[in-house]
C-alpha cells in the first residue's frame, strides 16, 4: 500500500480553493475532498498538489489524504486533531503568523539549550511550540496563514543525524561532506525539519506560505561578485544550486501559486508529464543564479483586502561592484506595480529586512561604498569586501541604489500619490536572529495618509551566540548609529530619503510573531519561548504594539 512521506501540507488559499502538497513513497493517485491526482516523479521521489474546490468559505472541512483509495492520513491512531481547510472569509479579521530561520536540530538537551549555555544549544523551537499550543486550543483559534520568510533548511549545515545519513549515501566524490549534493539529499533535509509531529501537524492545517533565504542554497549566497567567483570555481557548486533551487521549487515555491498561475508557466505542466522530472527541473535551474529580468521566485497574494506582495531578495541580485543592485530593473518594476494597486493593507516581505537598526544601516552602507572603492583604492576594497563577508553585510542597506528606490516606493504609496493611501503599510522581514518593530518617518515635511511600519521576526529556531548577540546589541546603539554615521557620510553614501526609528527594542531567542488585520486595524505582537521548558514548552509575550 502506498504511504505519505512528508505532507500534507495546506498551502495555496483564497475565497475559493486550497491546494495540498504532499510527498508519497511510490507513484499513486492522491485524494483530498473529491479532488484527484495522479504523483508526478523527480530524481525518483514521487509528489503531487491538488487543488480543492467547492469548501464554503470561513468554515473549517477536516479532510483525510487517499493514496490509491485508501486512507493515508490522519495516521491510525493518531491523537492529533483534524486537519482542516479553511478558506479566506470577507469581512473577517486576518491573522498572519510569520518568522524566519529554523534550524533542525534534536528537541531536548544540549541542542535545546541556550546558546550561552553550551555551544550546540539552539534553544527551544518556537515554531513547535506555537504548534503544541494551537493543538491545544480551539480549531477556531489557528491563523489563516503562516508565513515562513526565509531558512526552512540549513543545507550548510545539516544535523549530525543527516550528516550520517549523507555519508551512507552514494554522493558525486567531489561533494563536501557537510554539504547537501543533489536533490535526494535536499529531500532528506526538508524531511527531516518538517517530520517532528507537532510540525508536520501545523503545517497540514495551516496555509503556509514562503519564500527562500540564504541557506535554503549556501550561507552568504549572492553577498557579492567576489563571493560569487569563488563559489562557482568549485566543480559542485554548480550542481549544489541547481539541486538547492530544485528542490525550493517542489518543496516549496509551487504551492505559493494560485493553480492558475502555476499552470501558466509552462514548467509545472512540463514537470507532471515527464517520466522523472529531474534533469528537466535541473537544467530549468541552470541560469538561475545569474538571472536577468523578472524572478520566478517573487510573487503577490490577495488576503481579502489585503495584498502581500512577497519579494525574492536572493537569486535576482546583480552584485556587480559599483552596479550592486537587489532587485533588477525589470522585477522592481513589477514590485512597483503590485505595490501601488488599491488595497486596504500593503504586505511587503522580504527574507532579508528592509530596514536594520540605523546604526547597522549606516555600517552596511558604508561598507559597500568602501569595497566599490570609495576610500583607500584596492585596499580599501579589499577591506570592505573582507568586513562583508566576516560581518554578512547582505541587507538591504548594502544595496543602496535598490533602498532609494524603496524609499520613493514607500513615499509614493504612503502619500497617496498611487491612488488611494492604504490603511497601513506594513513590511515583514526575518534573517537576523532577532526581533524588532520600527516606525517610518518622511523628510519632506508633509503629513503620511498611512503609517508604515516594519516588523522583523527570527528565528524559530537558530540561536545568535553570545558574542554574536553583543555586536547587534550595539548596533542599536545611539552611539553605534552616530560613529556609522560618520563613516557612511565620509565614503560619499548618499543621505538618508526617509528616517525611522526602533520602537520596540531587540528580543533576542526563539520567537513567532503574529500580525492581525481587523477592517481598517492593524496590530502586531511577537511571543517568545520560555526559557527551561523543553519538555513543555511555551511561550511568552515579547512586546505588542497597534499599528494604526
Amino acid at each position: 500500500m502506498p504511504r505519505i512521506v512528508l505532507g500534507p501540507t495546506l498551502r495555496y488559499v483564497d475565497q475559493r480553493r486550497a491546494t495540498i502538497w504532499v510527498q508519497t513513497d511510490v507513484p499513486c493517485e492522491v485524494e483530498v475532498l473529491g479532488a484527484r491526482e495522479r504523483t508526478w516523479c523527480v530524481c525518483g521521489l514521487h509528489f503531487a498538489l491538488l487543488t480543492v474546490e467547492g469548501l464554503a468559505p470561513g468554515a473549517d472541512h477536516p479532510y483525510e489524504v487517499a493514496l490509491d483509495g485508501e486512507r493515508a492520513w490522519p495516521e491510525d491512531g493518531s491523537s492529533w486533531p483534524a486537519s482542516t481547510i479553511r478558506l479566506l472569509a470577507p469581512d473577517r479579521a486576518l491573522d498572519v503568523v510569520f518568522g524566519s530561520c529554523r534550524i533542525t536540530r534534536p528537541h531536548e538537551p544540549p541542542h535545546a539549550l541556550r546558546a550561552d549555555e553550551h555551544p550546540d544549544g539552539q534553544g527551544i523551537d518556537a515554531l513547535r511550540a506555537y504548534a503544541l499550543r494551537c493543538a491545544a486550543a480551539d480549531a477556531t483559534a489557528k491563523p489563516d496563514m503562516l508565513l515562513m520568510l526565509g531558512d526552512q533548511i540549513y543545507a550548510d549545515q545539516p544535523s549530525p543525524a543527516l550528516q550520517e545519513t549523507l555519508a551512507a549515501r552514494d554522493r558525486p566524490a567531489d561533494a563536501p561532506p557537510d554539504e547537501l549534493a543533489d536533490f535526494c539529499d535536499y529531500a532528506l533535509a526538508y524531511g527531516e525539519a518538517w517530520s517532528d509531529p507537532a510540525i508536520r501537524w501545523l503545517l497540514s492545517t495551516v496555509p503556509v506560505t514562503t519564500v527562500f533565504d540564504d541557506h535554503e542554497i549556501h550561507a552568504e549566497w549572492r553577498i557579492s561578485q567576489g563571493w560569487l567567483d569563488e563559489m562557482n570555481a568549485e566543480p559542485w557548486f554548480d550542481r549544489h544550486i541547481r539541486a538547492g533551487l530544485a528542490a525550493y521549487w517542489v518543496f516549496q515555491h509551487i504551492g505559493n501559486l494560485p493553480p492558475e498561475e502555476l499552470r501558466a508557466g509552462g514548467l509545472y505542466n512540463l514537470v507532471c508529464e515527464a517520466q522523472d522530472a529531474g534533469d528537466l527541473l535541473s537544467a530549468a535551474m541552470d541560469t538561475e543564479g545569474r538571472q536577468t529580468g523578472h524572478s520566478r521566485w517573487s510573487f503577490v497574494r490577495e488576503l481579502g483586502d489585503a495584498r502581500l506582495v512577497v519579494i525574492d531578495s536572493r537569486a535576482g541580485r546583480d552584485v556587480t561592484p559599483g552596479a550592486r543592485e537587489l532587485i533588477r530593473d525589470e522585477e522592481w518594476a513589477w514590485i512597483r506595480e503590485q505595490a501601488t494597486r488599491p488595497t486596504r493593507h500593503l504586505l511587503l516581505a522580504s527574507s532579508v529586512p528592509f530596514l536594520l537598526a540605523p546604526g547597522l544601516h549606516h555600517g552596511e552602507a558604508f561598507d559597500e561604498a568602501l569595497a566599490d572603492g570609495a576610500r583607500g583604492g584596492r585596499v580599501g576594497a579589499w577591506a570592505g569586501e573582507r568586513l562583508r563577508r566576516i560581518a554578512v553585510m547582505d541587507h538591504w542597506a548594502s544595496f543602496q541604489r535598490t533602498f532609494h528606490r524603496l524609499a520613493e516606493l514607500l513615499d509614493d504609496v504612503a502619500h497617496g500619490r498611487c491612488g488611494d493611501a492604504p490603511a497601513s503599510v506594513v513590511m515583514l522581514s526575518g534573517d537576523v536572529h532577532h526581533c524588532y518593530l520600527a516606525e517610518v518617518g518622511f523628510r519632506h515635511g508633509s503629513e503620511a495618509r498611512s503609517p508604515v511600519w516594519q516588523a522583523v521576526c527570527s528565528a524559530f529556531r537558530k540561536e545568535l551566540a553570545p558574542h554574536e548577540r553583543r555586536i547587534l546589541a550595539f548596533g542599536h546603539t545611539a552611539l553605534a548609529e552616530r560613529l556609522a554615521r560618520r563613516l557612511a557620510r565620509g565614503t560619499g553614501v548618499a543621505p538618508l530619503p526617509l528616517d525611522w526609528r526602533v520602537v520596540e527594542r531587540p528580543a533576542y531567542g526563539n520567537q513567532v510573531a503574529t500580525l492581525t488585520l481587523d477592517g481598517d486595524q492593524a496590530r502586531v505582537r511577537v511571543e517568545a519561548v520560555v526559557d527551561g521548558t523543553w519538555r513543555d514548552p511555551r511561550l511568552a509575550l515579547a512586546f505588542a504594539r497597534d499599528l494604526t
